[in-house]
């Protein structure tokens, strides 16, 4: 039995996982096997012990990878290694009693105001991928979605009726999400352009060959407008998300509807977005006067 297709069909079949985080375990697993392979000369996951583990850490480490990346490839082998366990191909868990290593404390970027109105200045409508990325930019940080959220999108997903947008988010949860009118005349703009293309795709965002959008199609888009106006090291889409929530608390919106916004299931969740400690979180969200959510026009 191949254990790695059968722990990855269960991420996503069952767990629901998105298919960018499935191909992220698959390529970890797929690089310890073969580490596995190389050093020690098996593929059996039941004969890994935790020196083994451990060994791999320090191949990483002597490459100069980062703890965070890590950390990241050994989060996958610990949820590989207790679904293992789950499915009896293992009897003990290697990965019991590994710690993860400790990251250094820096606070997250966020684009200012001022550069989001800065690089309005540089959109431009003459092709179809031109008014595209321009709705790409200002949906993210419209709404505060995912990335992946964002290339999940369906044409079904668009309620203009009610202002509103249908947004899948991890494990399929759903939640809505108003439109401020700004946002609904880009939609109808890019629809107006999206009819031209020769397609049956039911994605929102397409190609110019009216193909679904890609992770790094979506990537490229935010880094190339914002590096004209930016100094940030770290130009991803991410900042917008992070911008939308930063954005929203400082204009004294609701702590709470904003971790709905973001699909978050908790408030601990949401204070990565803020540079504050959970404690001022609980603090100001028992003290906020609820609102509703409305963006800048």
């Amino acid at each position: 039995m191949d254990y790695i297709d059968a722990f990855l069909d269960y991420l996503e079949l069952e767990k629901k996982y998105a298919k960018h985080t499935v191909s992220s375990y698959a390529s970890d697993l797929q690089q310890f096997q073969s580490f596995l392979l190389e050093e020690y000369g098996t593929s059996d996951f039941s004969e890994v012990n935790y020196p083994m583990i451990r060994q791999w850490i320090v191949s990483f480490v002597d490459k100069g990878m980062t703890n965070k990346t890590i950390n990241r490839k050994l989060s996958t082998l610990k949820t590989f290694f207790k679904f293992l366990l789950k499915v009896k191909a293992i009897e003990l868990n290697p990965m019991t009693k590994h710690k993860s290593l400790k990251l250094p404390k820096r606070e997250q970027d966020v684009f200012s105001t001022q550069e989001l109105e800065k690089v309005s200045e540089y959109y431009k409508e003459d092709s179809f991928a031109e008014v595209r990325d321009h709705l790409i930019i200002e949906l993210l940080y419209a709404t505060g979605m995912r990335r992946q959220e964002l290339i999940d999108l369906k044409l079904d997903h668009l309620d203009f009726e009610q202002k509103q947008l249908k947004v899948h988010g991890k494990r399929n949860k759903q939640r809505l999400i108003p439109l401020m009118p700004s946002t609904i005349n880009l939609i109808r703009n890019y629809l107006e352009h999206r009819k031209l293309l020769a397609t049956d795709s039911v994605s929102l965002f397409l190609t110019a060959k009216g193909k679904p959008i890609y992770p790094n199609l979506v990537y490229r888009t935010v880094n190339s407008y914002f590096k004209k106006i930016s100094s940030k090291r770290k130009l991803s889409p991410h900042l917008l998300r992070h911008a939308f929530a930063s954005h929203l608390l400082e204009e004294g919106a609701d702590l709470s509807a904003i971790k709905d916004l973001l699909g978050h299931s908790s408030l601990a969740s949401t204070e990565v977005y803020t540079h504050s400690n959970f404690k001022e979180l609980s603090k100001a969200h028992s003290a906020a006067h609820p609102r509703s959510i409305k963006g800048k026009k």
